[in-house]
């Protein structure tokens, strides 16, 4: 075995230690996380090279970088991609090597810290153990389904192989991720340690000869009879529980990653061309376009708060109703000390007990965790927190006088550096600031329920916001993990502006005479996460009745029917009837009526022309924020790459000026 000490490419660092174990590191230059671009793939094929003429003992793969292990594939590179021919040529290069790696005659480890996503997770299969690092950041993941494609540089293959195809497929579909703990309970790494002993682990493991880990024996059993008919149960079962949350038109690549395995032992390069499960018909798909192009919306929302290190030790919570209870939970989630105040303990008690079972839920029965988030939650009636607190946050009921009356004590009270924040949905920030000494200190920080499960914050600027202050705001939305969305005081500002023209078109057509069942059935055939019936009796009867203009837009009023219903108690969700009867927090529906594809076009329009009104007004700075906003803060059809992109792609839009028709486009919603 000849010894090499090091050797360094662009984004790779080789090195070999006298007991002759080799360490390969993975550091992408001028970038904060990894990915394995065209060029740092040629050079992993280089270091095999390397390998291949002077063997090491074993081989251990880590990342450089302590923010995580690979993030997957350059997506910039992805979206150059100019034919189908350059789409399987970029999955041929990710199969052929990884099937390399896999064969070498050498032990393989990957050392995991951090996030594990795409094909750095097909790297790490490839590899003959893993480890994965116990901490919170470390996240293994296949979701490339998220983008509108499939896993082709074998994840397809060697998943199901690894944890068993129930498993896998169900990583594979959702796109969802597990932690270091979770993989190792399901089989996915071989160890899970602390970062401390991290690296002695790896060197143990790898120099250790053991054999690669078998599946138990009931798995392999399972596995064997998956050559047979038993394989086609499994995908049909697949099959038909992606069929009840998604349509194959309108998102193709869950339902081709099951016939990729089913049909073609998880090579995405054998499915032919003419086959729908392709990567001729993935790539052509327009999906997968504005998946990507939502991964892009997403990820300039997190670049805002960038500039600002604000990450309040102390928040104060003003409203312990299931808002700003739950704000409080989340935020003491993140490490976050928060005084929650109410007019009492007993109406504190409820947000308490909801945020007990939240954590419990994130950290997976960690009980010492869970008591740690429960003292940083303290239940403040007298309002003793403020003079403390670095972020102070109004959610109380929509009332102007009564929130006036609050902020102008919370001014006397507060630290003069305090940011002041209101959560308020429809009044304008102008309006409470009035009584303000300082009405550059307030910003509404808008969230949406639930806001534990909801990723949009917007954050609202009023018109004597100081620019500081709303920068503060940001930062404190990303320090929480949510998606900041920057939007200027209007009624409604962007989602309850386009919601409420969409929620009350949706009303009408009830009144008019269809079943609820009809309407909410055609908006979720389009894509939609729910009906807009349904979330109509999900929000409450009466807040939408209360939401008046924001609702029903200019000169219209709420349908009868929602104002008798609300006259007579029947207020959704929460009172176990609306316009449907809810139990177990579920709504009971009948059969939903044939319609075609003009219902749903019909019930989209006013949300279309009021996402174009707030760009024209400014509400929000450009189109594509819009189309952020309406995505993350409504559900609105991830797969049509928002509302305005969505006009645009049937050659409509208002923007600016009259509606504008591209020749040979289509002029009405098309739909299967």
């Amino acid at each position: 075995m000849t010894h090499f000490t090091q050797q360094t490419w662009k984004h790779w660092r080789l090195r070999q230690e006298d007991g002759g174990l080799a360490w390969l590191e993975i550091d992408c230059v001028d970038a904060a996380a990894n990915t394995l671009s065209a060029e740092a793939m040629a050079e992993f094929a280089q270091v095999l090279d390397v390998l291949d003429a002077r063997s090491p003992k074993a081989l251990v793969i880590a990342s450089g970088k302590a923010a995580g292990f690979i993030a997957g594939a350059n997506i910039e590179e992805f979206t150059q991609l100019d034919s189908p021919s350059a789409a399987r040529a970029l999955v041929e290069r990710g199969w052929s090597l990884f099937n390399r790696l896999a064969a070498v005659r050498y032990p393989t480890l990957a050392l995991i810290r951090g996030h594990c996503l795409g094909g750095g997770l097909e790297l790490a299969l490839a590899c003959r153990y893993r480890i994965a690092v116990d901490e919170p950041g470390t996240k293994l993941a296949l979701p490339e389904v998220m983008l509108g494609i499939v896993p082709g540089w074998g994840g397809i293959l060697r998943l199901p192989a690894m944890i068993g195809p129930a498993a896998a497929l169900d990583m594979m579909l959702t796109g969802k991720g597990v932690d270091a703990k979770k993989a190792k309970r399901l089989g996915l790494v071989d160890d899970c340690v602390p970062l401390r002993v991290m690296e002695s682990a790896a060197r143990i493991m790898a120099l250790s000869d053991a054999p690669p880990r078998k599946l138990p024996l009931q798995e392999r059993v399972l596995r064997y009879a998956m050559n047979g008919p038993l394989r086609s149960k499994v995908a049909d079962k697949a099959r038909k529980q992606t069929a009840a949350k998604v349509s194959r038109d309108n998102y193709p690549a869950p339902f081709a990653i099951i016939d990729i395995w089913e049909k073609y032992e998880g090579n995405a390069l054998a499915v032919p061309a003419g086959d729908p499960s392709s990567l001729e018909a993935i790539f052509a798909s327009p999906t997968t376009k504005n998946l990507v192009r939502v991964f892009f919306l997403q990820e300039r929302l997190k670049a805002f708060g960038k500039d600002s290190d604000f990450a309040p030790k102390h928040v104060h919570v003003v409203g312990a109703g299931v808002m700003g209870g739950d704000i409080a939970a989340v935020c003491a989630l993140r490490g976050m000390r928060v005084t929650l105040q109410d007019q009492s303990v007993e109406r504190i008690a409820p947000a308490i007990q909801r945020a007990a079972k939240l954590f419990e839920r994130r950290y997976k029965g960690d009980a010492r965790q869970v008591r740690f988030a429960l003292d940083r939650l303290i239940p403040d009636p007298q309002g003793q927190g403020v003079p403390r607190a670095d972020l102070i946050i109004e959610a109380i009921f929509e009332n102007l006088e009564v929130k006036r009356s609050l902020f102008a004590d919370l001014e006397r009270r507060a630290k003069p550096e305090a940011v002041l924040a209101t959560n308020t949905s429809s009044l304008r920030l102008e309006d409470i600031a009035t009584v303000l000494q300082d009405p550059s200190r307030l910003v509404g920080i808008h969230f949406f329920n639930p806001v534990p499960m909801l990723p949009l914050v917007e954050v609202v600027q009023g018109e004597a916001t100081d620019a500081a202050v709303l920068r503060r705001a940001t930062g404190f939305v990303r320090a929480i993990d949510k998606l900041p969305l920057p939007v200027k005081s209007a009624p409604g500002f962007l989602v309850n502006a386009v919601l409420g023209p969409y929620m009350l078109e949706a009303l009408r057509c009830v009144e008019e005479g269809r079943s609820p069942e009809t309407v909410d059935a055609a908006l979720v055939r389009f894509g939609m996460p729910i009906g807009p019936v349904e979330l109509v009796d999900t929000v409450g009867l009466d807040i939408a009745v209360a939401a008046g203009k924001a609702l029903a837009g200019e000169g219209a009023t709420p349908p009868q029917r929602l104002l008798r219903l609300v006259e007579e108690g029947r207020l959704g969700r929460k009172s176990g009837e609306g316009y449907y009867r809810w139990v177990d927090g579920k709504a009971q529906k009948g059969e939903a009526g044939a319609t075609g594809p003009e219902l749903a076009e019909r019930i989209l329009a006013p949300l279309l022309a009021a996402a174009e009104r707030c760009v024209r007004d400014g509400v929000v700075a450009d189109a594509d924020l819009a189309d952020a906003g309406v995505i993350f803060g409504t559900g609105f059809a991830p797969h049509t790459g928002g509302p305005l992109h969505y006009s645009r792609s049937r050659g409509k839009t208002r923007i600016g000026g009259d509606p504008v028709v591209a020749e040979g486009a289509p002029q009405t919603v098309t739909q299967e």
